[in-house]
Formats: structure tokens, sequence, C-alpha cells
């Protein structure tokens, strides 16, 4: 019989042994201040519980403990004890360790105690479980048990999380609420595994940031992000239950590599190194290329062009793999320019297309010849970002084992995904993700603002397309993203917990775990308005996005209602968490709404001054005042908040940019003034407000909170289906309108969505119109590539659609809109 049969079997004998009270406890485990039956105290009053590992576990499992020993005392001020390989267990113990790594846990898969059913051959799986008796001596004991190092310490993390410590309790200072005691309610054990399996960050754009603030914080030796912020970052990680990371790699940060103890950290806290899109093979161009390379080979580079100095490239990624060969490591394969930049080499896009095949050959070859396993068992991806996805549509023979990531469009919305052939791939798939971005048509370094509901759109539909091998989300510094971030793991984790359905209500689980319930819905309404005014323009793209007056007008109203509720919660929220709120609600929300002040106001004191109204120059005061203030409380963020802990982290400017700088403004009115321009009539309907809908048996057209424009958005669920052809319009889903016009004849109706774009290649985003039942007229509203109708789509948070139609009566219409393709989200009707 083999070893997993075996376990089975005394599993199922020790269910039909346990007392009828214990297989009576059907709920899980849980955390309570309060003692109960069958609970386990990890602190009852006084001592708290000892921790038990293996001193032959892996070094992260011994990181975790000690990290939850830091987390016992920071809740109740007190100290427990790790002890390594004690033969002897107190009656009361914490046991945590890996199977086939801990005699601990393995004694207790033996005896048919925990179930290693379902941990055995599994990925990142952990198991919590109160044990009643589990060896002589011992009363009940509290088992964290791992698959493999990862799973161990996920576990740990997830317990810490369950009795109120924060995945951010360093990084934005979310300082847990003290507690006398803490149990452990017994109950169902706590098994969980994750849906994706690669989860991680890609430190970027970090001049501005994180690099400035660790080089005078943290790697003060370095004066660069080193080894002590990494592990801070990888601490981070596990505890977001994340795996994966694309270190820094700006000209203002030397490589990873280049600090011999990074990877070192790395492979202790169980952290799989990758590297960006543009850099193949681990290595970082821009500074081991670009600028170190004369000091590690003693001589300058050649071209970077593969076609001219092939052999010099080779050598350059062959000595990267031998000295990461012993690491746990992500691969990419490809090539880029020396940065973000297209592959130098032909200009012809066939001969284009074959120099990167060869250049995937040889990188392959090399892991072959320096790793000692198959190469098809070694992890590679292949990130077709930018000017690559159009080499890779043109014909790129990609070997089947290797992970294709697919990207967005830098601005949140995923360019494509795989086809039903692509699926098939036993590489499968991924996706590459923003929630910042330095670049075209405009950056977003500064505020973080892309809603739960749009990543939880976007990536749910790349999950159901089968992109679950990786996801690597950009997060630029890190701060002031936590919670967009901390989203993003969590989906990565439990694909299943936050759909697109109620991914709106993360806020509010979130302020209720950061900060306590009583501030939950407080603090989830204040955030629902900021994602909801970002979508019609991030504060980084205001210069770039026109409003008319009564939208501006809106805006800012909705702005002051958010800052004073921020304000004013600022005020109730406990001592211990005032400097996590700033960070996390209150510098976003005031910075977003100076930010809208100084660009609006600036432009309506430009138009009162011109139509010689007196009360331009009060807004132009107004615009100045807001200008000053986001550098006042951007001061107070690096030099007073946490009592100067995130000093360099926070610039009001990155990249000195045109929109951070104060605007023009009125100086003087004019005498004459020129008529006001009068508001054309038009009829805005939410798309969510239809009176009719339909849908073909196995879809649904849902709803979807927090989506898009206007706040609410609809679309077709499940994302799988078939488009409908135009021949098929009878059987698309569609939602239904009454329309109330007052004049017959031409009207005009635009269709605002969702920018995002068609599935996989050759599909399409179209929605057909009718009428009171007209022909229908069908619309494409995802442009043919990033051109300028992209960019002021991915500006204005929207892609619209424009129809003419002839209206043969006054009064109510009938508008229906079919929804044809897969990804359309429907957020609004304006009609003319």
């Amino acid at each position: 019989m083999n070893f997993r049969n075996l376990a089975g079997l005394l599993v199922l004998i020790s269910f039909f042994l346990l007392p009828e009270q214990s297989r009576a406890q059907k709920a899980g485990i849980a955390v309570s201040e309060i003692n109960s039956a069958l609970a386990f105290p990890i602190v009852d009053g006084e001592k708290p519980a000892a921790i038990y590992i293996d001193a032959k576990d892996a070094e992260v499992v011994h990181i975790a403990a000690e990290a939850f020993k830091a987390d016992i005392q920071l809740l109740t001020g007190q100290t427990a004890q790790v002890l390594k390989n004690n033969p002897n267990l107190s009656a009361y113990p914490i046991i945590i360790g890996t199977m086939g790594q801990s005699f601990y846990i393995d004694q207790l898969a033996r005896t048919g105690k925990i179930n290693s059913a379902s941990l055995y051959g599994k990925w990142e799986t952990f198991s919590v479980s109160v044990i009643e008796n589990p060896v002589k001596g011992v009363k009940r004991a509290l088992v964290i048990a791992g698959s493999d190092r990862r799973g161990t310490a996920y576990g740990v993390f997830q317990l810490s999380r369950m009795m109120g410590v924060s995945p951010l309790c360093w990084w934005a200072d979310v300082k847990p609420a003290t507690k006398k005691s803490l149990f452990v309610k017994a109950g169902q054990a706590l098994v969980e595994s994750p849906s994706v399996k690669y989860r991680g960050i890609f430190i970027n754009d970090e001049d501005w940031g994180i690099q400035p603030w660790a080089a005078k914080m943290m790697d003060t030796d370095v004066k660069d992000i080193g080894p002590k912020t990494y592990t801070k970052i990888f601490e981070l990680l596990l505890r977001l239950k994340a795996n994966y990371i694309w270190p820094g790699m700006h000209p203002s940060t030397k490589a990873f590599y280049y600090y011999a103890n990074n990877p070192v950290m790395a492979d202790k806290y169980g952290i799989i190194l990758g590297s960006s899109h543009c850099e193949p093979m681990l290595r970082n161009n821009v500074f081991e290329w670009a600028e170190n390379f004369e000091h590690e080979y003693g001589k300058k580079p050649g071209e970077w062009r593969y076609d001219l100095n092939k052999n010099e490239i080779v050598n350059y990624w062959t000595d990267r793999v031998k000295q990461a060969k012993n690491y746990e490591s992500v691969y990419t394969v490809g090539m880029r320019g020396i940065h973000d930049g297209s592959m130098p080499g032909p200009k012809d896009k066939n001969e284009k297309v074959k120099l990167l095949g060869e250049v995937i050959a040889d990188q392959r070859a090399i892991l072959s010849k320096n790793i000692t396993k198959p190469v098809s068992s070694i992890t590679q991806i292949f990130c077709p970002y930018k000017e690559v996805l159009s080499l890779y549509q043109a014909g790129l023979k990609l070997p089947d084992d290797v992970t294709i990531v697919w990207a967005d469009d830098n601005h949140g919305y995923i360019r494509q995904l795989s086809s039903p052939e692509e699926q098939k791939r036993s590489g499968g798939s991924g996706v590459y993700y923003h929630i910042s971005y330095w670049g075209a048509p405009q950056d977003y370094l500064w505020l973080s603002s892309i809603s739960p509901s749009l990543m939880a759109y976007e990536l749910t539909k790349a999950y159901q397309y089968k992109a679950d091998r990786l996801w690597v989300i950009n997060v630029g510094d890190i701060k002031p993203a936590e919670m967009e971030i901390q989203f993003a793991m969590d989906l990565a984790w439990n694909v299943n917990r936050w759909k697109p359905e109620n991914a709106d209500r993360y806020a509010e689980s979130w302020a209720a775990e950061t900060f306590g319930a009583e501030f939950a819905k407080p603090i989830a309404e204040i955030k629902a308005v900021y994602y909801r005014l970002a979508q019609a323009a991030k504060p980084e793209h205001m210069a770039s996005v026109n409003f008319t007056d009564e939208e501006a007008d809106e805006r800012l109203a909705d702005y002051e209602k958010i800052y004073h509720q921020a304000k004013s919660l600022a005020d109730q929220i406990p001592a211990r968490l005032k400097d996590a709120y700033f960070e996390l609600i209150l510098y976003p929300v005031e910075g977003a709404m100076l930010m809208n002040k100084k660009i609006l106001y600036a432009k309506k004191s430009l138009i009162l001054a011109a139509n010689g109204d007196q009360s331009a120059l009060s807004y132009s005061k107004k615009s100045k005042a807001a200008f000053d203030q986001i550098q006042v409380i951007t001061k107070k963020y690096n030099e007073e908040i946490a009592g100067g802990k995130w000093n360099g982290m926070m610039s009001w400017k990155p990249r000195d940019l045109a929109v951070f700088k104060m605007p023009k403004v009125a100086d003087t009115v004019a005498t004459q003034s020129s008529a006001p321009k009068a508001n054309e009539d038009k009829i805005t309907v939410r798309a969510a407000e239809y009176v009719a809908k339909s849908s073909p048996k196995g879809l649904s057209l849902q709803t979807i909170k927090g989506l898009g424009l206007g706040g609410n958005g609809i679309s077709v669920l499940p994302f799988t289906f078939k488009p409908f052809s135009e021949k098929d319009l009878q059987n698309a889903p569609y939602a239904s309108y009454t329309i109330d016009f007052k004049t017959q004849g031409g009207h005009q109706i635009e269709v605002k969505c969702l920018p995002t774009q068609g599935v996989n290649n050759g599909i399409k985003v179209r929605y057909a119109i009718s009428v009171n039942d007209d022909q229908p007229q069908v619309i494409n509203i995802s442009p043919a590539s990033e051109n300028n109708i992209w960019k002021q789509n991915v500006l204005q948070g929207y892609a619209s659609g424009i129809t003419k139609h002839q209206v043969n009566k006054t009064g109510k219409s009938t508008v229906k809109i079919y929804m044809l393709d897969p990804g359309l989200v429907l957020n609004q009707l304006e009609i003319k």
C-alpha cells in the first residue's frame, strides 16, 4: 500500500474513533478572546503556549514561527517560547511544521491525527486545526501543518490575521488592539490552497518613492533598495500569501543580484525570484549591461543585438543561471531593448519573429545545460507586452511548456487572453497587471485608484480563460497601494471569494479587518466614491480630461463630501491607528480632492475672467491654496507620520510632470464679457437602470457595482461564452430602456462602456442597438491598437459608440442594447 492510501485509511479509522462531540463540530475553527469547550489557549490571561518546530524544517518556517511569537507579543504583551526539536511537549503546545520536514507533523500524520491526504503532494497548502490528545501527555494541540515550506508559513500568517494582526501591520502601521487572552475555538480544520500558482508583485518606477526611502531609512549602508528593505517586502508577501517578486530594476536601483544577500534572503523567506518582461534570464540590463558590465567582465559590452552579438549575450545570461540555479526562480524568456523598448534587430517583422524564436531556443539550451532537471520542468514565462504582442501574433513559435503572461494595456484592461487552442498548452498562462504606471498616454505614479471591482472583473475574466499559472501586479512603490495590493493577493489566493459581482464589498471587509467593524461602512462609502471619481479621471490625469461646468461642480462637491467624511472619521479612529488611517485613507482622499480643486478651479478662473466675472480671482486663490496644501500633507506623510518612518517614500510630483505643477490661473479680469455657452439638452441614463433584460440559458446579465463610469456597469457572465454573430441577435442577451423623447426626428445615442479589449485575438467588444425595433446597428468599442482613441479612452475611463436614429414619435420609446461579446460592460447612455 502506498503512503497516500495508508494516510487515507488512517484518517478514516481516526474519524470513527473520535468522540461524537468532536465529529459534530461542523463549524470551522475561529479565534476568540473568550474561552469555550475544547478551545485551545494561545494566551490564557498569562503565560502563552509554547511553539514547537523541527530544527530541520525550512528556514521560512523558523521565520514564520518567530513572527508568530512577535505577533502574540504585539497582541497580548506576552512572550511565547519557540522550542526546536523538544520531545517533551507541553500540555497545550502550538505545533508548526511541514510534511516530510517535521517529525512532529509526520507523527501526527502517521497516527491519523491530521488529515495528511489534504496536504500530501499539494502546492502551498496548509491546515490549521485543534486536536484533542494528539500524543500521550498532551491534552490539546494547535497544529499548523503545511504541504511545503510556504504552505506552513501561510498557515501561520493566516492564523495571525485571524487573531487580529493585519498583513499591513508594518507596511502601513496597522497596530492591533491589545487582548488579554486568545483562544482558538475547536472546529473543522481550516484547509486552504491557492487558486493561482505564482502570485506576486513588481516593484517598479521606484525612483521617487521606495528607492529614496530605502536609501535614507533602511539600507543606509548601500543607500539603495537592499537586503533590509527586501526582508520587509518578503515578510509582507508571506503575510499576503504571495510567493513571487519582480525586484526593482530602474536606473536609480542597482540590480537585485548586485547585493549578495538579496537572493539569500529571498530563499530564506521562500520567495520565488523572477524578473520583469524586459529582463530575460534574471538579468537587469539597465544596470548589469549598460552600467556595470565593465566592472563584472573587465571590458565594455558590445551592442545589445542578438543577431550581431550573440556570444557575449549568451555568456552574460549563462553566468546568471549558474548563480541562480540553487534558488527557486521563474525565468523570463525572450528579449526586448535594454530597458522598456522593443528588441533591436532586423527591421523586417518576419525576420524579427525568427530572431526572437532563436533567442528563446538558445535561452532554453542555457537552462538545460546548467540546471539538472528537464527544461520543461523549469518555470519559464514569456510576456507579450506592448510591441512583443504583435511579434507573437505574427507567428512566433513558442515552446508548449513556456507560460504566456498576458499583459494589460498598462491602465487595467487586459489586451488579450488565451484562445481555446492556447488554453491546451502545458505551460498555461498568467497575467501581468498594473495598478501603477509610468508611460503613455499619462503616468499614474502618485496615488492608487484602480478599484477592486475593476481588478476583480479583469482578473476573474483572465482566470476563466485559464490564466491561473502566474499573476504579477505592478505596484510601483507599494505605498500608497497597500489596500489594492492586498485585494489582488486575496483574489489570487481565492479567486471565488471576491467575484466581480461582490468585489465592491471588499473595501468594507478590508476596513473591518484593518480599522475595526465600527469604521467599516463609512470607510467603504468613502472608498466607493474615491474609486468612482478616479474612473472618470485619475488624479494624475486631470489635466488631460475635460469636464463640463456642471460635471466639474458635481465632482468637486463629491470630493468635498468624502474629504469631510474622512476628516471627521480621523477624529474617531483610535490613537494606535491614526498613522495607518492617514496613510491608507486620508492622504489619498485629500490628495485627490486637492488635485481636482487645483486644476478645476484654475480652469474656472480663466473662463470667469474671460467673461468679466470678478469672482475669477477668488478661484485663482483657491487653486493656489490647493497646490500648496498638497505639499503640506506630503511633508506630513514623510516627516511626521509614524515618527518620520516613511521619510522619502511619498513624492507629490513623480517625474516632475506638468500636471503636478501650478496651472495657469487668471490674474486679471476682462472688462467685456462673452456670452456663456448654453449646455446641450441631453438625457443621461445609467446602464443598470434598464426596464427589462433577457439572457439565454447559462448566461446572466449582471449589474456589477463599482465598475466603470458612474459607479455601476452591466455585463454578461460567465466570461467564456461564444460571441453572438450579427445574424443571431435575437438570441443575444439584451437590456432595454424606456426613453422619453421630447422631439421627433434625428437623435444621437452615445453608449459609454468600460474600455475593455477583446478576450482573444479576433474577438471584438461589440454591442448592437435599436430604437423601437428598427434595424439594429452594431458597434465595436475596442480600438484596433493603442491609438489616439485608446489613449483618450483610458484617460477618461470609458470607450463609447455613437449611433444616429430616426424617432418618429414623441414620448416613450424603447431602446434595446444587445451584448454580443464577452468582456463588454455598459455604463451609461447619453441621448441628444
